[in-house]
């Protein structure tokens, strides 16, 4: 069962206080694993298996109760999220919404979380900093200044990451990174907490990683060279199954080939990375 079926009061499945009630009725069932789809942010069309970040946490999954008990959200910031439906999840309505209360929690960590949390969350971003997060939080503000659109359709500067044009936008947006980088440490702060719950339950979490990576996402657009495209981002092959009883004309998916050779000239770096990030939020 994914985590946006959870049922909860904020218009939409979260991992915080109901995933751990259900751990717990797993425990009480005999029940030893629990399997959840990819867990990464969504995109046009909220299927998890296009995520933006293969490492990054879905930011609508994030307990807004456990803001509200740390201080972070007010109760009645929460309450239109209060008034979305409760049996199915209303994105169009819920993204907005969540996203501004998500981003009143950021703005007041510095001033309201306590010391302990706060060297967590710096602790958090000194070492995931480097690997992906900066990156997440560039390609998450630059996408948004393009409306929303894929990266290759982003001005040209930014689609090939020219230095100058790095530099610029880091300085302008310095705020809104670091405030990114905190909601992404509020999703993980909460997920290992369910982590731990699980085990001292005797429930092992089954993660779901798709092989293959989201054309738009920051992966794509930080590191292409992992992928068989040029440097505007057009692949020259894209992936998909055959034919077979399932679809009798088969299925393209559209996400771009990985390129072996670079990967294997460079011991897989990129893949050990991904693999070690999942393991550290996953157990099979």
């Amino acid at each position: 069962m994914h985590i946006t079926s959870l049922p909860g009061d904020f218009g939409i499945g979260e991992i915080g206080i109901q995933a751990r009630r259900f751990v717990d009725t797993l425990a009480a069932m005999g029940i030893r694993i629990w399997q959840v789809l990819p867990t990464g942010p969504t995109a046009y069309g909220d299927s998890p298996y296009q995520p933006l970040s293969t490492f990054a946490g879905n930011e609508m999954l994030i307990d807004v109760g456990e803001l509200i008990q740390l201080g972070l959200v007010k109760e009645e910031e929460a309450a239109p999220l209060r008034k979305l439906p409760v049996d199915t999840v209303d994105y169009g309505e819920l993204i907005p919404l969540k996203n501004e209360i998500l981003s009143r929690a950021a703005n007041r960590f510095e001033d309201l979380a306590d010391d302990q949390l706060k060297r967590a969350c710096d602790r958090f971003v000194a070492t995931q900093g480097p690997v992906w997060l900066h990156d997440y939080a560039l390609y998450r503000i630059l996408k948004s200044r393009h409306g929303q659109r894929p990266w290759t359709e982003w001005n040209r500067p930014f689609v090939r990451r020219e230095p100058a044009a790095m530099r610029k936008i880091e300085d302008s947006e310095a705020d809104q990174i670091a405030e990114l980088k905190i909601i992404q440490f509020l999703f993980h702060h909460q997920w290992q907490r369910l982590r731990r719950h699980a085990h001292e339950k005797g429930v092992l979490l089954f993660g779901d990683m798709p092989i293959y990576i989201s054309f738009d996402s920051a992966d794509a657009w930080a590191h292409p060279e992992i992928l068989r495209i040029d440097k505007d981002g057009h692949p020259d092959a894209v992936a998909g199954v055959p034919p077979d009883y399932f679809s009798e004309d088969g299925q393209l998916w559209g996400n771009p080939l990985y390129d072996w050779d670079y990967h294997a000239k460079g011991d897989f770096r990129w893949w050990v990375a991904r693999l070690r990030h999942t393991a550290k939020q996953m157990d099979l």
